[in-house]
Order: structure tokens, then C-alpha cells, then sequence
């Protein structure tokens, strides 16, 4: 593959600009206001579905069979006709916007939309978020081509769609921004973000418009008792950590031993996450669903400590099973609920012990929330912002501050790989960390010279070839080994990523004291698909043979 000359790369970027920039402008503003008339549509049938499906009164039968059926019903048009809108819908934006060039297919959206407004009507532990923003993003990407974008403005329109989606799941316009820029973007100075602003701003005021200006939660007011409470809100951080470490190792755990069973049981997998939540349900009924209305119980202190501290298990059972067994639904909400009941449960017990000193159990309940959502989630700043746009209580900020951070360092300690991060891993794909896109035009891919099946004599000339010192021996598409002018073997030390910038490749031979490495594909792991070397990294930014050119 030539090496693409910066004078052509600049010229490159700079012909479509105006014209695109105008097109992502008048964008966001569509974006924001289809996403937040299609979520709202989305919540209205999913709630009045459930309250019919499986209402508080319903006999023992039908909340055993109601989840059962309908993960096995949404199982199958996952298994035959949506494959891709299986899961919360996170890891698949993410997938699309850093591996598919910001492409989800309408039929796809379509999916997610049917899929979870089955299961999740019938019961089953899961979330609206995550699928709003995967719908979010699906639709942002399928008008981004009927306009006629290019690939890089295409994966930006991609984070306008799930900052409108977030800001009106969850009515936090604010958090729905910030998370799309923390985890969906990986990077909180992206420049697409005044036009995420802009979208989420207008899905926010289309969910105004039609369900009226009401937060999710409400709480009673807040106020510190003591300063020593503060050394209560750290024990919660704790627990909220601790809590959260043991979901996600539950979740891919079982994941893994779902993704074991033979491929013809694919369809009737969501199906056992349905029977678990049912039998679940015949002795708790708060089981089912994202249960929404026991966070507000338990906010307002309406729920014994027995109740709330098996609530506690039975949902990391339920939300872990529903989701490893290939339903489609999100956790942010059962996240939420875990971390209600790990507050309510520690306020309870607390007050009990300390009542002079202490807030009432439904205090404990809201930090609660957010240090499971920053344990479990991974997104600290969007979780403080989030509680706060939520309840709309600013007074619990630094409470809430001090329990997301103890838990998210507890989180990131015990488990060190991001619940979305290992999802993709499990599935064979390496998403980019933080800041790890080349920017202005300058990547790893605009110079890596393609590499196929290599073997040692290959690599020598390849080598000479190339003017560099070292070269990878490829066998079956996958990196035996690197090899050196003497033809020595070597294991490969660092490797890049065609996303990945020309900066990044440059200090990674630096530090490893190279002058080539391999150029692996994000969406199969272990597939190298070429190789950057030094030589053309300077010839990019205008150096040949140590000179300006």
C-alpha cells in the first residue's frame, strides 16, 4: 500500500469539509429530535406492555411463564433475523463507530426496537438504556449515509445519536453528553462536541414535550447530619465496589459458558435468563423488570432491610444470567437498582446503629446508585452527573463524589479490564483505549504496508525492501514471531492498531527500540492485516532520510 503524501491526506480531508460540517450541523438537530420521538415511543410501549404482561397482582403462573416466553420468542428473531442486536448495545455502537466505520443497518435498529420491547416487557432483568443507545446510534448512522457522509463524518454523527438517545432514556441531557464523550468516544475533548451537546439538548426537549418536565427518581430532601457520616458514604463506596466487581465477574463468567454450548442452542439460550427471573419471581416479585418503581421505594425508605438485602442477590443473579444467556437488554438501570439496594441495605443497618449521626436509609440508597454505576459502568464523571440530573438534589454531590471514587478505584483494582471492554474481548475484538485515535488524518492506516503469508526468507526481503531491521512472520494470517536482519526470532513486543496515530507508533518503537510493528485488526484478534515502519511514519510527516522533504 503507497504511503499516502501529506499534501494529499490535507487535501483529502479539506474538500468535503464546509459542505460536512453543514450537513453534521443540521444533523444533530434531526438526530436529536427523531432519537427522542423514537425512545419515547420506546419507553411508553415497554411500560405499558409490562404493566399488562405481568401486573403486581398477577398469579404465581404467569410471572413464571411471561419472562420465559418472551425470551424465548425475542430469542428466536435474534437468532434468525437480528444477529447484531443481540446484547445492551453499547459494545455494538462502540463496534460501529471504531471498527465498521460508523455502519449499523436500519434493519438492525429495527431489531433492537422489536427484540427489547419483547423481553423487556415480559419481565426479564434488564435495561432500556443500553438498547435506546444502540438505536440511537443506528439511526444517526442510517441518516448520516442517506445524506451522503463521508466515513470519518459518518463515526461522528455516530456519538450525536447516543448522547439524544441516553438524554432521553434517562432524562439526564448533561450525563447523556459526557457519557458519549467518556466511554463511547473514549476521549472528553472530542470535536464533535458541540454537536453532541446540540442533539442531546433537542431529544431532551422533544421528552419534554411529550411526557411533561418530571425527574426519574424523586427523593425527599438532603442534608449531612454529622461530618462523620461522611466516613459511612466511604464504607458504601466500598461496598458499592465491592458489589460491582462481583456482577461483572459473575456476568462474563457466565457468558463464557453460554458462548460454550453447542451453536444450534443459540435461539433458546434467552430463554434460561428468562426461567431464572421467573422462579426468582415466585418468591420475589421485585425480580422482574428493571424495577424502577422499588428504587423509588427503597429511595423513600419504604422497604424492610430483609427485603432490600436479598434484592441485593437475586438481581446481580438475574440482571448476570439474563444478559450472559443472549437476551437483549441493557444493565445501566440494573445497575442503578443493585446500587439502590447496596445503599439502602448499609443506610438501614447504619441509622440503626448511629441515628444521631446518620441520614435516613433512602440518603444511602441514592449514593448507592451511583457508586454501583461507577463501579460496574466505569464512567465516574458521567455517574455524579448523572445521580444529580436524576434526583436534581444537588446537596448529595460530595457524598455521592466520595463513595463513586473509593468504588471505582475498588472496581478497577479487583477487575481491571471495563465490563464493555471485556465484552468485546470475549467476542475477539480490541477496542481503543482512551485517546488512542490518530487525529488529524494521521493514522496508523494511512501508511502500514499490507502483509500476507510470510515466512523467514520472505521477511528478509520484505525487510530489505522496506530499510528497516526488523519484519513479523505471518502463518495463517496470525503473528508467529518477528524476526531481525540476522534472521533471529524474537517474540513481538508492542503491537499497533490501524486507528491508532502515527505519534502513538513512534513512541512505541521508541520505547521498544524498533523500527517496525505489526498492525493487528481490531475486529479478530491476533489477525495482523499489515505493518508500519519508521521510514514511512517520517516520510508522512514530510522526512526522508532524516531531512524535511
Amino acid at each position: 500500500m503507497a504511503i499516502a503524501p501529506v499534501k494529499k491526506l490535507a487535501k483529502a480531508a479539506a474538500v468535503p469539509f464546509d459542505r460536512e460540517a453543514r450537513v453534521s450541523l443540521a444533523l444533530s438537530f434531526i438526530i436529536g429530535a427523531l432519537v427522542g420521538l423514537v425512545v419515547v415511543a420506546f419507553i411508553l410501549l415497554t411500560g405499558r406492555l409490562s404493566a399488562r404482561m405481568y401486573p403486581v397482582d398477577s398469579p404465581a403462573w404467569r410471572r413464571v411463564l411471561t419472562p420465559v416466553i418472551g425470551a424465548a420468542f425475542s430469542g428466536y428473531l435474534l437468532y434468525r433475523f437480528f444477529p447484531d442486536a443481540r446484547g445492551s448495545g453499547i459494545p455494538q455502537a462502540k463496534f460501529a463507530l471504531f471498527i465498521n466505520d460508523g455502519y449499523i443497518s436500519l434493519r438492525t435498529v429495527c431489531g433492537k426496537f422489536l427484540c427489547c420491547s419483547i423481553s423487556l416487557a415480559s419481565g426479564i432483568a434488564l435495561g432500556r438504556e443500553g438498547p435506546s443507545v444502540q438505536i440511537g446510534a443506528g439511526i444517526a448512522s442510517d441518516l448520516g449515509r442517506r445524506f451522503g457522509l463521508s466515513k470519518a463524518n459518518l463515526r461522528a454523527v455516530l456519538p450525536m445519536g447516543c448522547a439524544a438517545a441516553l438524554a432521553a432514556a434517562f432524562n439526564t441531557p448533561i450525563a447523556a453528553v459526557l457519557f458519549s464523550l467518556e466511554e463511547i468516544m473514549g476521549d472528553l475533548h472530542a470535536p464533535v462536541l458541540g454537536s453532541v451537546v446540540i442533539s442531546s439538548a433537542t431529544s431532551w426537549m422533544v421528552l419534554h414535550l411529550i411526557l411533561g418536565d418530571q425527574a426519574l427518581f424523586h427523593v425527599p430532601a438532603y442534608h449531612l447530619v454529622d461530618p462523620r457520616e461522611f466516613l459511612i458514604y466511604a464504607a458504601l463506596g466500598i461496598a458499592g465496589g465491592l458489589g460491582s466487581v462481583v456482577f461483572v465477574k459473575l456476568l462474563l463468567y457466565l457468558r463464557l459458558l453460554f458462548r460454550k454450548l453447542p451453536r444450534a442452542t443459540v435461539w433458546v439460550q434467552p430463554a434460561i435468563g428468562g426461567l431464572v427471573v421467573g422462579l426468582m419471581a415466585l418468591y420475589r416479585p421485585e425480580v422482574m423488570g428493571v424495577g424502577y418503581d422499588y428504587v423509588e421505594r427503597v429511595l423513600g425508605g419504604d422497604l424492610a432491610l430483609q427485603t432490600v438485602t436479598m434484592l441485593i442477590v437475586l438481581k446481580i443473579i438475574a440482571t448476570a444470567t439474563c444478559y450472559s444467556s443472549g437476551n437483549a437488554g441493557g444493565i445501566f438501570g440494573p445497575a442503578l437498582f443493585i446500587g439502590a439496594m447496596i445503599g439502602g441495605a448499609l443506610g438501614s443497618v447504619a441509622h440503626h446503629m448511629f441515628p444521631a449521626i446518620t441520614a435516613g436509609p433512602g440518603a444511602y440508597a441514592l449514593v448507592g446508585m451511583g457508586a454501583a454505576f461507577a463501579g460496574i459502568i466505569r464512567t465516574p464523571l458521567t455517574s455524579v452527573l448523572m445521580i444529580f440530573e436524576l434526583t436534581r438534589d444537588y446537596t448529595i454531590i460530595v457524598p455521592v463524589m466520595i463513595a463513586n471514587l473509593i468504588s471505582f478505584a475498588i472496581s478497577y483494582r479487583l477487575q481491571r479490564q471495563p465490563i464493555y471492554e471485556a465484552l468485546a474481548h470475549q467476542e475477539g475484538v480490541s477496542l481503543p483505549g482512551l485517546r488512542e485515535i490518530g487525529e488529524g488524518g494521521f493514522s496508523v492506516s494511512d501508511v502500514a504496508r499490507p502483509v500476507g503469508e510470510t515466512d523467514e526468507t520472505a521477511a528478509l526481503e520484505a525487510m530489505r525492501d522496506a530499510g528497516v531491521r526488523t519484519w513479523p512472520v505471518v502463518q495463517d494470517g496470525h503473528l508467529r514471531f518477528m524476526v531481525d536482519a540476522a534472521g533471529i526470532p524474537a517474540e513481538a513486543g508492542d503491537v499497533m492498531y490501524p486507528d491508532q496515530s502515527l505519534s502513538a507508533a513512534i513512541e512505541k518503537m521508541g520505547a521498544a527500540k524498533v523500527d517496525a510493528l505489526p498492525v493487528m485488526s481490531r475486529a479478530t484478534a491476533g489477525k495482523v492485516i499489515g505493518v508500519v515502519t519508521m521510514p514511512d511514519v517520517l516520510a508522512a510527516f514530510g522526512v526522508t532520510e532524516g531531512h524535511p522533504a
